[in-house]
C-alpha cells in the first residue's frame, strides 16, 4: 500500500520587492512517525502575517531567517493525531509555529505549541486570542498607555492587528479613529467594531480628515503601515502623545527603503515618544494577556474578523493577497 504523503511549501527564492507565488515550491514527503516524547499534529488553519516576508528575505531581526529549501515558517492550528508525549493526548488542539505543512512533528519545545480550548472558534484562536491579538494588546496597553478619553488613531485598521487594537482602545475608553483602504472596510470599522470614525486613505485627504476628526491632536497613534500616513499623524500629535510602531506594510513590497518621515521632529515639540516593540518582549505575560482577551471576546466586547481561504495549495496566493490588502481582519487558510 502506498504510504500517505504530506504536502509542504518550501522557500524557493528570496522575494525581490513584492512576494510572488513562485517564491514558494510545493513538495510531498512521507508522513513521519512520532518518536518517544513527540507528537504528530495535523495542521488545519494557517495564519498569514506580514512578518513572513522578513523571514523569506533573510532580514528578520527577531527570528532565524529561512534558508532556501526550508519549510515556510508560520503559525498554524491543528489537532494531535498521534502522541508519544506525556503532556499531550490524541485529539488535543494546539497552535504554534508549525509551518506550512499538512503534518508537523514536535516535542513541544523544539517547535513550541500551546493547547487551546476546543470551545473557542479556531479563527479566534489564531486571531483575536492569537499572535495578532496579543500584539495589539501589548502594543496598545504597554506602549500606547491609553487613558479614558484619549484620541486613538489606528492605521491598517481593517487588518488583523489593527482591528483588535482599535477594539481594545474602545473597550478602554478611547475615542477611536481607523484608517483603511475602502469604503466597505471603513463602514465595517464603525458599524461592526464600534470605532467612532474612519478614514478611507485611498479617496480622502488624510491630513484634512485628521484635522476634522482630531481637532485637539492625536494622543495615541498605532502605526501598522508607516510611510505617508505615519508622517501625517506625526504632524498632528497632541502634547505627550505616544506613537506605537507595530508594522510598516506600506513599504514591504518596495525593493529599497523609503525616506524617513519629514515630521519626526514634532516628537520634540510635543514632548511625545515613538516606540517600537516586538511581541516577544512580553513573553512573561502571555498567559494573563490571553486570559484578558478571551474574557473580552467571550463577553462580546471584542469581535473576530477573518478572511479565510480554503485549500492548502492556495497558501502562496493567499500570502500575495495579504500584501495587496485583500483581507478584512485576520487572513488565514483552512486546510482541505
Amino acid at each position: 500500500m502506498k504510504p500517505q504523503t504530506c504536502r509542504q511549501f518550501t522557500l524557493a527564492a528570496r522575494p525581490a520587492g513584492k512576494v510572488k507565488e513562485s517564491d514558494l515550491a510545493i513538495r510531498e514527503v512521507e508522513i513521519p512517525e512520532p518518536e518517544d516524547g513527540e507528537i504528530l499534529v495535523h495542521n488545519e488553519y494557517f495564519s498569514l502575517d506580514p512578518s513572513m516576508k522578513g523571514h523569506m528575505e533573510d532580514r528578520s531581526d527577531y527570528r532565524a531567517p529561512l534558508q532556501i529549501g526550508d519549510i515556510m515558517a508560520g503559525r498554524a492550528l491543528g489537532t494531535v493525531i498521534k502522541s508519544r508525549h506525556p503532556d499531550f493526548y490524541k485529539g488535543d488542539q494546539v497552535f504554534g509555529f508549525l509551518g506550512w505543512s499538512d503534518y508537523t512533528i514536535t516535542d513541544g519545545k523544539r517547535i513550541p505549541v500551546h493547547l487551546y480550548r476546543p470551545s473557542v472558534n479556531p479563527e479566534a484562536a489564531l486571531g483575536v486570542m492569537g499572535g495578532t491579538g496579543m500584539t495589539a494588546f501589548f502594543g496598545l496597553t504597554r506602549v500606547g498607555e491609553p487613558q479614558p478619553g484619549d484620541v486613538l488613531v489606528v492605521s491598517g485598521a481593517a487588518g488583523a492587528t489593527g482591528n483588535v487594537a482599535g477594539q481594545i482602545g474602545r473597550v478602554l475608553g478611547c475615542h477611536v479613529i481607523g484608517i483603511a483602504g475602502s469604503d466597505e472596510k471603513c463602514r465595517m470599522l464603525v458599524d461592526e467594531l464600534g470605532f467612532h470614525a474612519s478614514i478611507n486613505y485611498k479617496t480622502e485627504d488624510i491630513g484634512e480628515a485628521l484635522d476634522k476628526l482630531c481637532p485637539n491632536g492625536i494622543d495615541i497613534y498605532f502605526d501598522n503601515v508607516g510611510g505617508d500616513i505615519l508622517n501625517e499623524c506625526l504632524a498632528r500629535l497632541a502634547l505627550h502623545a505616544r506613537v506605537v510602531l507595530c508594522g510598516g506594510i506600506s513599504h514591504y513590497n518596495l525593493e529599497q527603503k523609503p525616506p524617513g518621515p519629514d515630521n519626526y521632529f514634532n516628537l520634540v515639540f510635543r514632548r511625545a515618544k515613538m516606540h517600537g516593540f516586538l511581541l516577544s518582549d512580553f513573553a512573561d505575560n502571555f498567559d494573563g494577556a490571553r486570559a484578558q482577551l478571551q474574557s473580552w471576546y467571550e463577553g462580546g466586547e471584542l469581535k473576530q474578523k477573518s478572511t479565510v481561504i480554503d485549500g492548502f495549495t492556495s497558501l502562496p496566493q493567499a500570502l500575495v493577497k495579504l500584501f495587496d490588502g485583500y483581507n478584512v481582519g485576520k487572513m488565514m487558510v483552512r486546510n482541505d
